[in-house]
């Protein structure tokens, strides 16, 4: 697959980065998170040169996990604490918006004063992973709600899947299951925190966690 279709895509997951970063309402985020996940799912396909049913295998389980499990576990968290917006963030969103298109421009520029291989020179997988990373930590610090903190996660780790691309020619299997295997761990632990939080505030809003005392 040339690197034009996959900049395209990546290109797209950037832009969805940005959109994440300006939504207050919590549906408009997951179902961004979930396109995302789902775009992002596909690339070991795509650059593939044979077909390999293992890293197929490993894609779909991306896929299904990023773009339909995950976000309908994070729409029923929604629904059972009974809130759809960030209303009072820790960062606004105008802030959180200039400060993400900051990173992106600044991305790009750090992709291209790097030293690449040939083949990832004329690509966007460095930019666009360095410039997810950034977004998901301005998700996990500037907002207030455990949902919206936990879609900050989960595009923090799309960057940090972006970067393993970089060796999947090299160890393809490796890459992709211990990618897959730490969004599994990472979701089960946040799963749990999130319900904990439900259960003892009747509220997802992380702001509550600093009337706890030992």
């Amino acid at each position: 697959m040339n690197n034009s279709t996959l900049n395209l895509i990546i290109g797209l997951a950037m832009g969805l980065n940005l959109l994440a970063l300006g939504s207050s309402r919590l549906p408009s985020l997951i179902r961004t998170v979930a396109v995302q996940g789902m775009a992002l799912g596909v690339m070991p396909l795509l650059m593939e040169t044979h077909f390999n049913w293992m890293v197929a295998l490993v894609a779909f389980g991306t896929v299904a996990g990023k773009g339909f499990v995950i976000p309908h576990l994070l729409r029923r968290a929604m629904r059972t604490a009974n809130i759809d917006r960030e209303v009072e963030p820790f960062l606004g969103f105008v802030p959180s918006l200039l400060l993400g298109a900051g990173g992106t421009i600044a991305a790009v520029a750090l992709a291209r004063a790097l030293p690449l291989l040939p083949e990832h020179a004329g690509s966007l997988l460095v930019s666009g992973a360095v410039a997810s990373v950034l977004t998901g930590f301005i998700l996990l610090i500037g907002r207030a709600k455990a949902i919206s903190q936990v879609c900050g996660y989960l595009i923090l780790e799309n960057g940090i899947y972006l970067f393993g691309l970089l060796l999947i020619r090299a160890t393809p299997l490796l890459v992709e299951a211990g990618i897959l295997l730490d969004l599994t761990v990472g979701i089960f632990v946040i799963g749990i925190i999130v319900d904990r939080i439900q259960r003892a505030f009747d509220s997802l809003d992380t702001r509550k966690l600093t009337v706890l005392r030992e």
